[in-house]
């Protein structure tokens, strides 16, 4: 028999709010990715705070995250919900 149903396995990539990197350790990824960073994460963005009427721009780090998910796709010559075939 044919398959009918040939998933696609898609990676989602993100990364975290950029904050000082000695805050950094705590960060976690969102609910269902995967953190693909160590320790302080990558120091690779700025963050700024603003005093009075200034605004100062800080190195900071980041971590970057991962989430890997099957979509379903039918194969070809294959259609619909169920992946009928022709």
């Amino acid at each position: 028999q044919m398959k009918k149903q040939c998933d696609q396995k898609l990676v989602i990539r993100m990364k975290t709010e950029c904050v000082p990197c000695s805050l950094n350790l705590e960060t976690r990824c969102p609910a269902g990715y995967t953190k693909i960073t160590n320790g302080t994460g990558t120091p690779d963005c700025r963050y700024y705070l603003e005093i009075k009427a200034h605004v100062l721009s800080f190195p900071g780090c980041r971590h970057h995250c991962m989430k890997e998910f099957e979509q379903p796709e039918c194969c070809q010559g294959y259609w619909g919900p169920d992946c009928m075939g022709k």
